[in-house]
């Protein structure tokens, strides 16, 4: 079928409306696009982080729609289910699958950068881990596309710091996924601190999930660290263990999170930074702390995270922002300048008749 999206075609320049094929292939899935999240990762690659598949690509890789078309060999119960489509989808056969590591899978798929991806009518993808969800069409969907990427990968970086009930979680950089994080990090029983130099964002978050928050505006690491040891002190909080949750995606953000680092801590490096930071490596030998990356989500855990949306112990509305599809570069210039607040998801106006 003939699909319509907003492609990368030179670096730095505005994405430009594209008329594409689309057939889904053996395994495959050709899915109807309700909603898509735009990323600061789909920022990046305009910026000049490789894509996978050469220009001109479509971006676009938090997606929620509906199965249009089944390749051989998919799912036939698939067939006209509303889903989510997971950001990274491992091929599930190899034997870093076999092993539960399908997040380093080699032949994993990423949309909008290995295959076209969502910010268009339609896009194919693997049909295997798609997640089927019983929401109706339009706007119940469409936020739930923020499940495939934000809410899943800060999911998935709770779940594998060890995180339980009591612990002190500390999130540097409450965006989209450190939002969301800190809602998940409060609804398994931790106790949460939110670090942001953007007084909206923490005003926010006071309301879903931090019980304190924190503007480091102004103040060196150092300063910070003894704020933050001085408040789980007068608070009763575990002096050792912190989990320490760096989804910034910035210099500064990154190098806070890691002087934050004391004895027994985990650092989960969420938030992508494509320059250099400097820290001393020698804090997690001193500390016994460990650092651990984290790369976006295991199927496997998806369905939790969605439990974790429907029940009501995360909540959406508040942190995202719908736009029409037509505006996507006036809100990537809004995300470029930090004037986006909201976690925007995209909506198709194109013309399907």
């Amino acid at each position: 079928m003939r699909a319509r999206g907003y492609a990368l075609t030179e670096l730095q320049a505005p994405l430009e409306a594209l008329d594409f094929d689309l057939a889904p292939g053996s395994g495959e899935a050709l899915v109807e696009v309700c909603g898509c999240g735009v990323c600061h990762t789909d920022i990046s690659f305009i910026e000049g982080v490789p894509t996978r598949r050469e220009r001109p690509l479509v971006l676009g890789h938090e997606v929620s729609g509906r199965v249009v078309a089944l390749g051989e060999g998919a799912d036939p119960a698939l067939e006209g289910r509303a889903v989510i489509v997971p950001a990274v989808l491992p091929c599930g056969e190899c034997a870093l699958c076999a092993k539960g590591r399908g997040e380093i899978c080699r032949r994993q798929v990423f949309p909008g950068s290995d295959t076209h991806g969502g910010f268009a009518s339609h896009l194919v993808v693997p049909a295997r881990f798609l997640q089927p969800v019983d929401v109706p069409w339009g706007k119940p969907l469409a936020r739930l596309s923020v499940i495939a990427d934000a809410v899943s990968t800060a999911f998935q970086s709770v779940e594998r710091s060890g995180l339980a009930e009591g612990d002190f979680a500390i999130f540097v950089g409450a965006g989209g996924v450190g939002g969301f994080g800190i809602q998940i990090a409060r609804a398994l029983g931790a106790r949460t601190l939110a670090i942001d130099i953007d007084p909206e964002r923490l005003a926010a978050l006071r309301e879903h999930g931090a019980e304190w928050t924190l503007n480091p505006t102004g103040r060196s690491a150092k300063e910070i660290k003894r704020e933050v040891r001085a408040l789980a002190k007068e608070s009763d909080l575990p002096a050792t263990e912190w989990k320490i949750f760096e989804t910034s995606g910035t210099a500064p953000g990154q190098e806070l999170a890691f002087a934050l680092l004391g004895f027994g801590a985990t650092l989960s490096v969420v938030g992508y930074h494509a320059g250099e930071v400097s820290v001393r490596l020698s804090n997690l030998m001193a500390f016994d702390a460990r650092a651990l990356g984290n790369w976006g989500c295991d199927p496997a855990r998806y369905p939790r995270a969605i439990d974790t949306v429907l029940s009501g112990l995360v909540a959406l509305d508040p942190f995202i922002e719908f736009f029409p599809m037509s505006r996507v570069n006036e809100v990537i210039d809004r995300m470029r300048r930090g004037e986006q607040r909201k976690r925007p998801i995209l909506l198709p106006d194109f013309d399907r008749s």
